[in-house]
């Protein structure tokens, strides 16, 4: 039977090392868009467009796609990419990316002996993240003395001006009195749930890539849709059909 190891186990392992490993998480199940980690966005499948920003990477040393399902397995290797099969008990709408991860670390370990340094997670999502997001994301987490990067956006609009309806009327949240003016209130960023980057110690540690110590990497709303509904993948649809033969990254 596999062993689980756990945080202790890996710092001798690690020495000197510095594989840095992506993974893709890419299961079957969707609520909200049956499929949709396979469904063609703009001529190819929403997977292929993070397949395609990892393979162009400068500093991935691997990378590899999670998933349950054959048909996700198939069309991934159709773009040459390594894929990991995890157990369907890990693809429930319930499952934690976290467990995702760790199922992957496991089965390299015990496969290969393959222990990478670094691991990065690239949501398949997030389709508008670019190889240079991908790329200035791990430098900024090397230079850093952080625990793990977490890329963000700032917010289009201030959660500071947050209502809730109380017995009918509407209640400021966080703001007593007259609102202030956006320019008086502090900017506030939130995920964008694109890369997400932590060593590998560090994961097992916290079991997750929320540290004590998380630097921000800052991308540009543009290229910061998460794709969770139809509005998301309309909007990413028109995007990419609007800047069809147009060099994208210039444009952000």
């Amino acid at each position: 039977m596999n062993k689980r190891y756990k945080y202790n186990d890996y710092p001798s392992e690690l020495e000197n090392m510095n594989q840095i490993l992506a993974v893709i998480p890419a299961r079957l199940g969707s609520k909200r868009l049956p499929k949709k980690n396979i469904r063609k966005l703009h001529g190819k499948p929403l997977l292929a467009y993070t397949i395609d920003a990892a393979k162009n990477s400068r500093h991935l040393n691997r990378f590899v796609v999670s998933t349950e399902d054959i048909e996700i397995a198939q069309i991934s290797q159709s773009f040459s990419t390594e894929v990991i099969m995890r157990p369907p008990k890990l693809a429930r709408d319930e499952t934690p990316t976290e467990d995702v991860i760790i199922d992957v670390l496991e089965q390299l370990r015990n496969k290969e002996q393959y222990v990478p340094d670094i691991i990065v997670l690239l949501q398949p999502t997030s389709p508008l993240r670019t190889t240079e997001d991908i790329d200035n994301a791990i430098v900024t987490f090397l230079n850093s003395l952080g625990e793990s990067l977490i890329s963000v956006t700032e917010y289009d609009h201030t959660p500071y001006w947050a209502l809730r309806i109380e017995k009918g009327v509407l209640k400021p949240e966080f703001i007593k009195g007259s609102f202030k003016r956006s320019q008086d209130l502090p900017k506030l960023y939130r995920p964008n749930g694109s890369i997400f980057i932590t060593r590998v110690k560090m994961f097992l540690k916290y079991r997750s890539f929320y540290t004590n110590q998380i630097i921000p990497f800052i991308m540009p709303r543009e290229r910061s849709i998460d794709i969770d509904d139809e509005f998301d993948f309309s909007i990413t649809e028109f995007l990419l059909k609007n800047y069809e033969g147009k060099n994208w990254n210039q444009l952000r």
